[in-house]
């Protein structure tokens, strides 16, 4: 939705996500979501870093040097969240593989859409009985999950000029509404921006 907005504003946007922004990434998806397979912790960091390099080096920094905006579909934070704080790797190792993997860059913005550990097993649940397709990561504990939102939001504490958290147990409208406020400025801010 966010993509349609700022296109349809005449931005140039390039709209992505991880891990399966590019075919080795989709590839990395498929082997490593929908395997019925155990998944080492390690592997999984791994994988997750793997992808995040091939992303950032074949899609992201390309579109950025052609001055577009990159929206992602998660990004590094997801690793520190998920595999730091959900599978318990310490957290220098974890940013250790982050900066490896994205050659230190960071987005200028992160939207954290937040709900409780309740609301994203219920989602989890409601897309397993209508049919949608579930992967591995949809089996995980509710502890899990709160081990993982916790870290998004030490996160935002952390660096709050970049992360923003949006309650995302509103009606979707709503979230939208909430997301193009906060994009918005930062979109005008852009000298492409002011040329367009």
């Amino acid at each position: 939705m966010l993509t349609g907005a700022l296109r349809s504003s005449g931005v140039d946007c390039l709209s992505t996500r991880e891990p399966g922004g590019t075919p080795l990434g989709r590839r990395l998806r498929e082997a490593f979501l929908e395997t019925e397979e155990t998944v080492a912790p390690i592997a999984e960091l791994l994988l997750f870093a793997a992808d995040r390099a091939q992303h950032v080096e074949l899609l992201i920094r390309p579109a950025l040097n052609e001055g577009r905006i990159v929206i992602s579909d998660r990004y590094a934070d997801a690793t520190f969240a998920y595999q730091g704080a959900g599978r318990g790797f310490p957290e220098a190792v974890v940013n250790q593989i982050i900066q490896l993997a994205t050659g230190g860059l960071k987005p200028d913005l992160t939207l954290f859409f937040d709900i409780s550990e309740e609301t994203a097993l219920e989602r989890t649940r409601s897309r397993s009985e209508t049919g949608e397709q579930v992967n591995r990561m949809d089996a995980e504990t509710a502890d899990f999950y709160g081990r993982v939102r916790k870290a998004y939001l030490q996160i935002a504490e952390r660096e709050p000029d970049r992360f923003r958290i949006i309650d995302g147990d509103r009606s979707v409208e709503e979230i939208q509404a909430s997301v193009l406020e906060i994009v918005k400025p930062l979109v005008e801010k852009l000298p492409s921006r002011e040329t367009a």
